[in-house]
Formats: structure tokens, sequence, C-alpha cells
């Protein structure tokens, strides 16, 4: 309490400084109290209430602040840019506060960001703005002339809606001096004006007397108001009216139904006709009182105009008068208690709430800021606030009668993402009655879950050979979490397979986690490949998890069986053979060999069965489903072949199922001398069309090989042909004393001598030959070489010398002549001697250009021709012969021969020297050996 003695001034700096100190104390304690004074204009300023809160204008910027008024109008605001509390309307403290002493609004001031409340108190000071009022401004009074002097008549009083020294002070009475004025003070402190008779009065001196009842209050400057009083004096009436009791009081509750009589006023007077004639009236009533009582003149009941409110008046005062017919009255007190009925159900205010909260927010944490309250009164008026439903939430007492939700644990936004939290407020009532708000609160995700794959583990089945690309399968995981810390990736995690990386094998699809095979996998190489892939979410920093994944490949029938015995033949490329003995003596069922073959697949593509496919005697053998045994069905006889051909079929169980051979030849034998001697002297059996391919291959090789051997000698024997021709003189070739007719031409390749002749047969077998001379021969020499000093003439030139061989038709130079347009080749016949002519068709450089006759000379020397040829076959013939000179050239040749060195005197020698030379002229007629020797014996 602020005390003090001094002067008007000192006492107002005192009272300001104890204002501060109390607006500054309980600022501390979350409230403030400001004093503004009535009739301030609309956006007048109260208070700084950043700067008294310690307030951040930036804090108040950012996060927000707002007024709470309890009231339905918003009679202040606050500035957020200046934190100023500011008026919103033209405050009229009379009108907000009517009766009441002291004028105080209330608010809440509110800070979003921080969920705290600071109350606020605003005093509205008065002002002297109302001057005093009377009910009436005229009121007449009637007076019986016998009445005695120091009576009392109640006057109404003043009204003056101010307060303090601004309200009702003081009262005076003008105009006669029969009446004086006495202020009596009420029960309440009110102060009542009363009539006082002074002296008697006279009807017959005065009929009427006026007078002036003034009210004053204490303001500056004062005001005033004034009421017309006229006193009608009356003949003699002798008794007034007199209530019954001098107070009336009631007490209703406030659900007392509308036109229920609250109470019966009675008074009585003494008087006799009119006099006692009593009327009931309020002398002095409320406006507000008036629209919610009513007085029956008549009877003086009080009836109820409409429902009773306790919480907007809890009584009414009221001053009742009876007067008769005589102008006599009486007063009586009329006080009517409202009683509280448990009739306003608690109001629940959301002042402030969160609408949505992070999952990972501290317990504690305010989500929700309540206003509670109640207009009853007492127990009525007793509120207690819950929570509905097992919640993470609870409530908290703040600042009056509010209350903070806050979070009684931390909260899962995977288990619970939003809550409607349900707030009762019950009051103390019987029955009780309460009220409810919801608060709707979604909980923001953190990134607080990893993703999580639907299996522990994958594995999958790809078959082998599979198409590359192929979709292998589909793993899935599933983030608790939601927007973009639930949205999953996938990447395989690193790995290598055969020493491979392994995203060279298979794939992964980021967005949809499918598993692809990049490749076409073989069982054979890779029976299993094991990997791991992992999700990872969109959360920062984002939380992963791995999954392995197991790759089965499943086999295929892509590999027959490969038979490991017997062995594959060299000299074909499919199938197995081989050679087994089996004895004669051999009883059903004797292991004769076994069929050892594997499979690359597995499973039922590896089982492999066996069976006898083809075989020489088909009774005599079986072979074992599957141990591939080869055994004897029954004991052979005598009958059976020695040697047999056995074809076994090797199959695996695959879809399609695929199979091998293998060839065995069994030979019926008792022992290995037996065996190898049949092997080595029986040939080998028709084979099917796989050995009849390889005959022929080989034949086609062998005749290969023959005709290049062919082309090499032939390249051979030009090379020596042409040697000799370097070496010998140009004459030196040629063959004297032969005649020209005595030639024949064989197909135009080569020219024989059909006197002498000889046929040399030779056969495969070395050691067998033979040789057959020709019926009509007759020269077993050759003749002798023409003497240097001459020339020999050539085939083809005449006796005359018209035509001779060109220089170049020498021995390895002759040209080539043909006889197909029916030219001859002309004989030479020379100095009475005659020569043999060397034969054309001898030298292989002229092979092509043979002398063919026409007509029937030439068929004639065909057919005495012996044929002549050369081959690579098992038997080789060739035939020479030559034709005797008469006895003079005869003669000449031997001179000749003897003059020759080396040359040869005996018929055995020539004989030799024509075979010779026969055989030199016939390339290939005989062996490497033969021909060598045909050589030394001619040199």
């Amino acid at each position: 309490m602020c005390t003090g003695t001094e002067g008007r001034g000192g006492r107002r700096q005192r009272a300001l400084l104890c204002c501060v100190l109390v607006a500054a104390w309980e600022a501390v304690w979350g409230q403030l109290r400001y004093s503004v004074p009535e009739e301030l204009p609309k956006g007048s300023f109260v208070g700084d209430v950043a700067k008294d809160l310690a307030l951040q204008l930036a804090v108040l910027r950012d996060r927000g602040a707002r007024i709470l008024d309890r009231g339905r109008t918003r009679y202040f605001a606050l500035h957020a840019n200046s934190g100023h509390l500011v008026t919103a309307e033209r405050l009229d403290r009379e009108q907000l506060c009517e009766g009441v002493q002291r004028c105080v609004l209330r608010c809440e001031v509110i800070v979003e960001g921080e969920m705290k409340v600071y109350r606020i108190e605003v005093e509205i000071t008065d002002i002297n703005d109302n001057a005093p009022s009377f009910g009436e401004a005229e009121k007449e009074l009637r007076m019986s002339e016998i009445t005695a002097p120091g009576s009392r008549f109640s006057l109404s009083k003043a009204h003056d809606p101010d307060v303090g020294v601004n309200s009702l002070q003081s009262y005076e009475l003008s105009g006669d001096e029969h009446f004086s004025l006495s202020v009596q003070a009420g029960a309440d402190g009110e102060k009542r004006p009363e009539l006082v008779l002074a002296k008697a009065l006279d009807r017959e001196e005065a009929a009427f007397h006026e007078l002036v009842l003034r009210a004053s209050d204490g303001g500056e400057p004062a005001r005033t108001g004034t009421a017309r009083i006229r006193v009608s004096v009356l003949d003699a009436n002798d008794n007034a009216p007199v209530f019954s009791q001098a107070v009336y009081a009631v007490r209703v509750p406030e659900d007392v139904p509308v036109g229920s009589t609250l109470l019966t006023l009675t008074a009585t007077d003494a008087d006799e006709g009119i006099n006692a004639n009593v009327k009931y009236s309020f002398k002095e009533i409320s406006t507000k009182a008036s629209k919610v009582l009513d007085l029956d003149p008549e009877t003086g009941s009080i009836r109820l105009l409409r429902s009773l409110d306790f919480e907007e008046d809890d009584s009414y005062h009221l001053e009742a008068q009876a007067q008769d017919g005589g102008g006599l009255s009486d007063t009586a007190t009329v006080s009517i208690s409202v009683t509280d009925v448990n009739d306003n159900a608690p109001e629940l205010t959301v002042s402030s709430a969160l609408s949505e909260i992070s999952e990972d927010a501290p317990s504690g944490t305010v989500v929700a800021l309540l206003h509670v309250q109640d207009r009853d009164s007492g127990a009525n008026g007793e509120v207690r606030c819950s929570l509905v439903g097992d919640v993470p939430f609870r409530l908290r007492s703040s600042v009056g009668s509010y209350y903070s939700v806050v979070t009684a644990r931390e909260l899962d936004r995977e288990e619970v993402s939003e809550y409607n939290v349900t707030v009762w407020a019950s009051d103390g009532g019987s029955p009780s009655l309460r009220s409810s708000a919801v608060l709707a609160l979604r909980v923001l995700d953190v990134n607080d879950n990893a993703p999580v794959f639907a299996e522990a583990r994958y594995s999958a089945r790809l078959p082998e050979n599979n198409a590359e690309g192929a979709l292998v399968l589909t793993v899935r995981a599933w983030d608790a979490d939601w927007g973009q810390n639930a949205r999953v990736r996938y990447r395989l995690a690193e790995g290598r397979v055969r020493g491979a990386p392994l995203s060279s094998y298979v794939s992964v699809q980021a967005e949809t986690g499918a598993l692809y095979a990049l490749r076409s996998f073989d069982y054979e190489e890779v029976r299993e490949v094991g990997l791991w892939v992992r999700a990872e979410d969109g959360g920062a920093p984002a939380l992963s998890s791995n999954v392995s994944v197991r790759l089965l490949i499943v086999d295929e029938n892509d590999n027959a069986p490969q038979v490991l015995y017997p062995p594959m033949a060299a000299a074909s490329g499919a199938g197995w053979t081989g050679v087994e003995l089996a004895p004669r003596s051999a009883e059903p069922g004797a292991l004769v060999a076994k069929v050892v073959a594997v499979d690359a697949d597995a499973g039922q593509n590896a089982w492999l069965s066996y069976e006898l496919a083809k075989a020489t005697e088909p009774g005599l053998f079986r072979v074992g489903l599957h141990s591939g045994e080869v055994r004897t069905a029954r004991s052979p006889l005598a009958r059976d072949a020695p040697r047999h051909s056995l074809v076994v079929v090797v199959k695996d169980q695959g879809r399609p199922a695929l199979s091998a051979t293998a060839t065995l030849t069994v030979v019926l034998a008792e022992s290995v001398a037996e065996l190898l001697s049949e092997l080595g002297s029986a040939a080998a059996p028709a084979e099917p069309g796989g050995s009849l391919t390889r005959w022929l291959v080989l034949a086609v090789a062998a005749v290969s090989c023959l005709f290049v051997a062919f082309l090499l000698l032939l390249l051979a024997l030009r090379l020596r042909r042409w040697r000799r021709s370097q070496l010998l003189p140009p004459a030196s070739g040629a063959l004297r004393g032969v005649p020209a007719s005595h030639f024949v031409g064989i197909d135009g390749v080569r020219a024989f001598l059909h006197s002498y002749s000889h046929e040399v047969s030779l056969t495969a077998d070395s050691r067998k030959s033979q040789r057959r001379w020709a019926a009509d021969s007759c020269c077993n020499t050759l003749p002798a070489r023409p003497a240097p000093d001459k020339a020999a003439p050539l085939l083809g030139e005449d006796a005359a010398g018209a035509r001779g061989a060109p220089p170049d038709a020498l021995p390895g130079n002759i040209p080539r002549h043909r006889v197909n347009g029916g030219r001859r080749f002309p004989r030479k016949r020379q100095g009475g001697g005659a020569r043999c002519e060397q034969c054309v068709q001898c030298r292989p450089e002229a092979a092509g250009a043979a002398v063919h006759h026409g007509g029937e000379e030439r068929k004639e020397r065909s057919a005495a021709a012996s044929p002549a040829h050369c081959s690579s076959a098992r038997s080789l013939s060739v035939s020479a012969a030559c034709e005797l000179p008469s006895a003079p050239e005869r003669s000449s040749n031997e001179a000749d021969g003897s003059e020759r060195p080396g040359d040869g005197g005996t018929g055995h020698r020539r004989k030799s020297q024509s075979d010779s030379l026969s055989r030199s002229k016939c390339p290939g007629a005989g062996d490497g050996n033969r021909s060598d020797r045909l050589s030394q014996s001619r040199r």
C-alpha cells in the first residue's frame, strides 16, 4: 500500500511510482497492469508490452503475437512492429463497467512461437463526463394540511454514472420555507434525499408549493442535475398506508420460469373510502431492473418479465411505494437476490495450437494453449480439464485459467501419424456440465527408419542359356517414413564373380528393384551367384539396409553325353569305336566291355541310359540300361561270325533327350594272337555311312597325291630334256634309216616304231614281271648316229629339200605338226643310205604335236600300232617299234657305228639302247630304279 501526507502533487507522484513498481513486479510473474482514462479515441497508446515483458521485436515479428479478449468486443490491439498495446475501440467506462466502482479490462497476449501467455489488466479510470440526473424531472407530492411538522417524505435520488469524486456528492433544496431537505445514507452507502415538513401547512393559505431539488457531483468543474417538486396541499387525511415490512428480501434461483411471482408487497391504510385505496409502484428502479421485474399496482405482486441470469445480475435492490387515495404514502425496500444454478457449461477455448509437430520433439513440448472459464459461481464454476484416451500428451496448468497441452513422451509418426486430441472441461455442479475441444495435430516425419526388405533373404532360379536382359526377380523394400524419407532406391553392392565385376553379370533397376541378367549364364561355368542389394532412402542423412540374393542357375539339357570309353576314332569325326575280345566259349552274361560316358549337365539331364542300337548279330549281345556293360546274351555259336560290330546309344534324361553313339568291334577269339590274325587278315566289314565317307576321303586324297607326283615327275623330265639339248649337238638326236611310214600316232600323244616292238608288263608284285616280244620284230639295235659333219634330215623334209625342218626343230625344239587337213608327214632319204628319223613323239616338248594320218591309212596304222601308255595303276605296258633299213643302209650304219666311240657292235647292245631309249621316252614307265638303270645303259 502506498500512503503519504504531502500535498496533492506529491501524492500523485507517489501513486504513479507505486503503480510503476507494481507493474514491474507483476511483469515478472507474467502479468502487466496499465491504466488509461476513458473516452480515449481508437488507436491510443496504452503501454509498451515488448519492453515491459522483455520481448524482442524480432521475435514478435517472426513468431507472431496476438491479443485475446474475454469479451465479445475487442478493445485492445498489439502492434507487432513496435510492441505497443493500443486501444481498438473508444472506451466508455460507464458503458463497460456500469455500477462497478473499479473498471478493469483483462486480456492476454499470446506469443505463438513460445506458446507463452502474458496476462494484461487495463484499468479504465473515470472522468467527469456525466452530470447527476433524476429519474423524474418533475415530481408531484400530495400532503394533507393536517400533516404534522417534521414528517418526512422520500424523494427520488439522483444518479451519476461516474465514480469517485466525479459521482454524486450533495443535494440542495430551494423554493419554500415550509420544507427542508434531509440526506440519509443508506446501507449501501448511497445518499437518499428526504423532504421534511418544517411547519404546518394551510390549504387556504397556499394550495401548492414549488420546490427545486439540485444534485451536485465532485468533479472539476462540478456538474449538477435538478428535479422540480410540486407539493399539493389536500384536505385532512388522517392515516397513511403502512407496509407490513420495511424491507422485503427474497432469494430466487436464476432458472425460475418467466412470469413467476417472486414476492408480494402488502401495505394497509386505516382510513376508509378513497383514502384507504392503496396503490403500489416502484419509487426508484433502474432501467435494467425495469426490464426484468414488474410490480402490480393493485396487488403488490412482483413478477418476472424475463429469465434471470446470475452471471449478469446476481441481485436487484428496489424501493417500492404504497400510496392511498388521499396522497399519503409509505415506502419499503425490496431486495431480490439471484442464486446461481449450474446452467452454464464450461467454455473451453483453444487460444493457440500447433497443427504440426516433429516426431523427434522432446517431451514437454507445448502443442496447444487452452483457456477455460465457467460463468457459474462456487462449485458450479469450478472447472476440471482432462484428456480423453491414451494419448502421448498431458495437461499442465498455466497462468490463471489457462492450460497447456504438452507432449508426455516422444512421438513416433510410424505408429500414429495424426492425433485428434479431445480435451474435456467439466464443472463441479450437480449434475456436472462439460464441454470439449478437439486438437488436430499432424506428426511430421523424421528420417529415423531405414528401409526394410519384405524378405530376410531372396533366392531365385534362373535357367541357363537365358536371354540377355531377362528379369530374374524383384526385391521390395518399404520405409516406414513418409515423403522423401520413404523414397527407396536400389543398387548392387560391390562384388566379383569368377574374377569379373558383379555388375557385368546382373543389374538392378534403381526405382523398382527389378534384378536383370546382363549375360547368358552357363550352368557348367557358373552354378550360383551370391550378391547383396542395398536399399537406400532419400532422407538426409540417408539410411540404408542390405539383403542377400542367391541366384541359382538351373541346368538345361544343353550338353550331349560324352563317351570316355571306347575312345573316339581318329579317322572319323563322330562317334567312338573300339575293339574288344570275346571268347567263343563265353557263357551268357559274360562281361565283354563297358561303355563309359559322362554328361556335363546335372540332375536328370545327366542321368544316362544305354541301349544297343545296332549289332551284327542282334541276339548275341546286350547292354546294361544304366551300367553300360556289354554282356553276352547267349553263348556264341559256331555259325556266328568271328567279327561283330555293336553300336551303343547313350542317352540322357533331358527334354529333349540328347545322345551319343559308341561303336564296338567284338571279335570272337580264344587268344590275342587269334584276335590279331583276324584283324590283320580279314577285311573290315561294311560300315555305315560314316565309314564310306571315310574311304571316299582317303581315295580323293590318294588321287590328289598321285596327280601332284605326276606333275612333279613331268616337270623333272622336261628339265632333263632341256639339259640334254644343251649338252648334245643339234643333229645328235636324229634317228636315221627309219622310214616315216613306220610311225603311228596314238591319241596324238606319242609315235612309236611298229617293226620292232615289245611289251613290258609290270604288276603290283615287284617279284613278278614279264616281257613279251612282238611277232614281227626284226631289229634289236638302234641305228648309229650320223656323222657329225652331215646334217641329219628331219622328218617332214622331202628328197629335193623342198621343205625341211626349220633350224629350231632340233631335239628339244621340234615344232608340232598336225595332219588333220590331209597333210602327211614326209620321209627323207639322203646319200644312198637310210637313217631312222627320230620320233618327234618321243620328246616331251612335242607331246601335243604328233602326226595323225587321215583316212584308212590312219586306221590301219592305229590298228597295227601297239598301245603305249604310262599310268600309276597296278600294271604298266611299254611298247616300242623300229623298222630295219635296207642292206646298203645297214652296212653304212654299221660303218658309222663302228666309227662312233662307245658304240657297241653286238645286237644285244643295240637292243639295250633301244629299250633304254623307249623307256626314256615314257615318263612314269617304271619306278625310279629302273629309270636310273636305263640312263646308265644309255651312257
